[in-house]
C-alpha cells in the first residue's frame, strides 16, 4: 500500500500494479487447478491434513485478492465511500490473521501424525478438522469486527458514507485501535510461535530418532516455519526500514507487500501441494489429461480444414 503515490512516475507505478495483478492471476489460476484436483478425488476429502491445507489455499485466494484490489485502488481511485472501504479492510484483515493460526493448526496435525501416529485417526477427525477450521475463521473475523465497532462507536454514523483514502491507518486511527492491536498482535503471535516451536522441537526429535522418512517430517515443518515468518516478520523489517529511508518509501513499501502478501502465496501450492507426492501424482494426470484433449482438439481441427479445403479442390475440378 502507498500513502504517497504522487511520488511514483506514471511508468514506475504502471509496472508496480502490472507486476502485483500479473503474480496474482498466476496464484489464484494455481490454486484454483489445486482446489479442481481436490474437489474431483474424493481420497483427498477423509485426509485432515489435505482439508487443512484447502482452508489455506482458499484463505490465500481470497487474501490476494482483496489486498490486490486494495493496492491498485491506491493508484488508481484512493478515495471512496467508507463503508466499501471497511468491507475490503476487514476481509483482509481477516485473511491476514487467519493465515498464521492456519499454519499453527497444521503444525499441530503434523505433529499428532509424526509424535502419536496411532491417536492420529481418532484426533484429526473430518468433523474435528473441520470445526477446527470454524474456530479458525472466528479467531481471525473476530479482532477485524472489533475495529469496525471501534469505529462505530467513537465516529458518527455519517462517517461511513463518506469518502476517505482507503488504507488501514487512516480508517483506524485512534488510541484504541493501537491498544487493540497491540493485545491482539501478542497474543496471537505468542500462541503461534509457542505452537510452532514446540511441534518443531518434538518433530524433530522424533525424526531423528526415526530411521524412515525423518527427513520429510523436518522438511514439512521448516516449510511452515518459514512462511509464518514471512507473515510476521516482514512488516516489522518494514518499519524499521520507513524509520531510516523515508526517501525510499514507495519502493520499501512495494518490496515489502510482495513479500507479505504475494510471495508466501506463490509459495504456497508449491511448497505444499506439488512436493506432496499424491497430490502431485493427481496434479499432473490432471495436467496430462488436459493435453491430450487440447492435442485432440488440435488434431480434429486440422481434420477438418484438410476436409474442407479437399472439398474446395474438387468442387475447383468439377
Amino acid at each position: 500500500m502507498n500513502l504517497t503515490v504522487g511520488r511514483d512516475e506514471f511508468e514506475e507505478a504502471l509496472v508496480k500494479n502490472l507486476i502485483i495483478v500479473g503474480l496474482a492471476v498466476i496464484i489464484n489460476c494455481i490454486n484454483g487447478t489445486i482446489i479442481m484436483t481436490f474437489c474431483r478425488k474424493a481420497v483427498f476429502h477423509t485426509e485432515s491434513r489435505y482439508i487443512l491445507y484447502m482452508n489455506l489455499v482458499v484463505n490465500d485466494m481470497i487474501m490476494v485478492c482483496s489486498s490486490v484490489i486494495m493496492y491498485v485502488l491506491t493508484y488508481a481511485h484512493p478515495v471512496f465511500e467508507a463503508s466499501f472501504c471497511l468491507i475490503l479492510v476487514v476481509v483482509g484483515s481477516t485473511t491476514t490473521m487467519n493465515t498464521p493460526i492456519i499454519l499453527a493448526g497444521m503444525a499441530i496435525e503434523r505433529y499428532i501424525a509424526i509424535c502419536k501416529p496411532l491417536h492420529h485417526t481418532q484426533i484429526c477427525t473430518v468433523r474435528r478438522t473441520y470445526v477446527l477450521i470454524g474456530l479458525t475463521w472466528g479467531m481471525g473475523l473476530i479482532p477485524a469486527l472489533v475495529d469496525v465497532v471501534i469505529v462505530r462507536a467513537v465516529r458518527s454514523a455519517g462517517f461511513f458514507s463518506t469518502a476517505v483514502f482507503c488504507y488501514y491507518i487512516v480508517i483506524y486511527n485512534t488510541r484504541y485501535h493501537r491498544q487493540k492491536a497491540q493485545v491482539v498482535q501478542a497474543m496471537y503471535m505468542s500462541f503461534v510461535w509457542l505452537s510452532l516451536i514446540y511441534t518443531y522441537l518434538r518433530i524433530f526429535l522424533t525424526a531423528k530418532a526415526a530411521t524412515d522418512d525423518s527427513g520429510s517430517a523436518s522438511k514439512a515443518q521448516n516449510t511452515i516455519l518459514l512462511q509464518c515468518m514471512l507473515s510476521y516478520l516482514p512488516p516489522l523489517v518494514d518499519s524499521f526500514l520507513l524509520s531510516y529511508f523515508p526517501a525510499y518509501r514507495t519502493k520499501i513499501t512495494f518490496l515489502f507487500f510482495l513479500l507479505t502478501n504475494i510471495v508466501p502465496r506463490l509459495l504456497s501450492p508449491l511448497i505444499y501441494g506439488l512436493r506432496d507426492k499424491t497430490f502431485a501424482k493427481h496434479m499432473s494426470r490432471y495436467y496430462s489429461c488436459g493435453r491430450v484433449c487440447c492435442s485432440k482438439g488440435k488434431r480434429k481441427r486440422k481434420k477438418l480444414s484438410l476436409g474442407s479445403s479437399n472439398k474446395r479442390v474438387g468442387s475447383l475440378k468439377t
